[in-house]
């Protein structure tokens, strides 16, 4: 499994996903626990910190076993279709 370096506070836990025919094991961070870290390490602002995720972090692609993010706070905006 691959490590996000210097996020270990936000890691949730594992989980299995499948890519292709194949399981794979990742990572799982809470992604509001990054913005956090990011705005007290270095100094950012909350939309600073969200827009450096999203970009850098996010949109990285390292491999199949890549970490996943999850915006639990996000998770409240959504509602079910009609």
């Amino acid at each position: 499994m691959k490590q996000l370096d210097g996020y270990g506070p936000a890691i949730i836990g594992p989980a299995f996903i499948w890519n292709g025919n194949e399981r794979v094991q990742v990572l799982i961070y809470n992604a509001e626990a990054i913005r956090w870290i990011l705005q007290r390490r270095d100094g950012m602002s909350a939309e600073e910190a969200r827009e450096f995720i999203e970009f850098n972090i996010e949109g990285a692609y390292v491999g199949p076993d890549t970490p996943v993010l999850a915006w639990p706070d996000d998770a409240f905006c959504l509602t079910p279709d009609a």
